[in-house]
């Protein structure tokens, strides 16, 4: 995947917000987190992976993609934040199901928000990018996804969200 495409669009549409939501010089990290999190729980809702006193069936699949690139939208953006920038990044360790999955990416994320290294953020992102896998999205469909959720993001901004 060309992450550093991806970290490009979501540098224009962080500018786009910080100037037209008079935020340049605001530190929005720990706000940033923060809506990762809740994405990342929207994005496990969806799923209804955890959901063990449940027998409805998860979201459809595009629904599911649209929460996970929603929590993609803020983890660049919370690495342009931190200056935080790569190339080429693969997987970790795919856990054994989609709960153990998530509680991954739920730790990588609590080790970040208490040491904020590089090394903390790059772990991050390989565990919700083999959330990702988990899921069953391939790379093509991430970016496709991320790039149209991209373009809608700008026409909310645009329109006042």
């Amino acid at each position: 995947m060309n992450w550093s495409e991806l970290f490009k669009k979501q540098k224009q549409l962080d500018r786009f917000i910080l100037e037209n939501h008079d935020l340049e010089k605001e530190n929005l990290t720990e706000r940033k987190i923060l809506a990762f999190q809740v994405e990342l729980g929207e994005l496990a809702n969806e799923t209804r992976c955890f959901k063990f006193w449940s027998v409805k069936e998860a979201s459809s699949k595009e629904v599911i993609l649209e929460e996970y690139v929603d929590g993609l939208h803020f983890l660049l953006s919370l690495g342009l934040e931190m200056d935080y920038i790569f190339d080429e990044l693969e997987p970790e360790k795919i856990e054994d199901n989609e709960t153990l999955q998530f509680l991954s990416v739920y730790r990588a994320m609590s080790q970040f928000d208490q040491n904020r290294s590089y090394a903390n953020f790059h772990q991050l992102f390989q565990a919700f990018v083999s959330l990702g896998e988990q899921l069953g999205f391939t790379r093509e469909e991430v970016m496709k996804s991320y790039l149209s959720k991209n373009e809608t993001n700008h026409q909310r901004q645009q329109d006042g969200y």
